[in-house]
């Protein structure tokens, strides 16, 4: 039978400053906040127009919610094609 070394426990090992994992890490969690923010203000926006449309008086909360939802996929857009993380 062979004896294998149990592996040892570095802490965070490849997650340390300046390794490409930690780098990588930064741009998911970057990507993962954009997604979060975007599918809120697209929430937020269609419950405004639904309520519009079924006549509330909110109209202002609805053109909000659709400029910001519209700022936020413009900017994310940008920063995707210049390859940039927000």
């Amino acid at each position: 039978m062979d004896e294998r070394k149990a592996p040892v426990d570095d802490g965070l090992g490849d997650l340390e400053p300046g390794t490409r994992q930690r780098t990588q890490l930064r741009v998911r969690v970057a990507d993962i906040a954009w997604t979060a923010a975007c599918a809120v203000l697209a929430l937020w926006a269609v419950w405004t127009a639904i309520d519009l449309a079924r006549g509330a008086t909110a109209w202002a909360y609805c053109a909000v919610a659709w400029l910001l939802l519209a700022v936020a996929l413009t900017v994310r857009v940008m920063a995707v094609r210049r390859r940039t993380s927000l």
